[in-house]
């Protein structure tokens, strides 16, 4: 095998440096990438569930024009204490499962916009979004993060021990 010095350092033993240095840093994140997302999904939740009922959310008028046959006075708050309970319920691995519950009989309702209001969410259908529409269409992501975090559940409770609970969330490494 042919070496190349670069400022008095082999290539090889470069690559092998950062190859390295790659792996702490993937198994880091490995490690903690499923907390991290159950946690953001909480926050998420949480954060924009709170502003419904406090009248703060930007939200507010396109929930109104969307489900129109329900009043605003009380659907409004509703949804924000669905999606508050949906957070605080993401926080605890014993209650993930009914946060996912929560979290998929709502996100239906969330894509309505795009088929009752499109002059709201699109500029031009069907690919130009408007900034309402980029909104909606971010909710694949919470999708996509709950069925990760969704699909740490199989673990038996057994295999959970208390001084590894930042790692409760890792899947099986069998089926990664």
């Amino acid at each position: 095998m042919k070496t190349y010095k670069i400022i008095g350092v082999q290539l090889p033993q470069i690559y092998s440096i950062f190859d390295k240095i790659l792996e702490k840093i993937t198994c880091c994140m490995h490690r903690h990438a499923f907390l991290l997302l159950q946690y953001s999904l909480s926050i998420v939740f949480f954060w924009f569930g709170l502003l419904k009922p406090l009248g703060m959310s930007p939200a507010q008028s396109l929930v109104e024009r969307t489900v129109f046959w329900f009043d605003p006075t009380w659907f409004v708050p509703f949804l924000g204490i669905w999606e508050m309970a949906i957070g605080l319920l993401m926080l605890s691995r014993r209650t993930i499962r009914y946060s996912l519950g929560l979290l998929f009989l709502q996100i239906p309702g969330t894509f309505l916009p795009l088929m009752i209001c499109p002059e709201v969410t699109f500029q031009s259908a069907p690919f130009a979004l408007t900034l309402e529409g980029q909104y909606i269409i971010k909710n694949l992501i919470l999708i996509a993060a709950a069925i990760a975090v969704g699909g740490t559940l199989h673990q038996r409770e057994e295999e959970t021990s208390p001084k590894n609970e930042s790692h409760s969330l890792m899947p099986d490494k069998t089926l990664v």
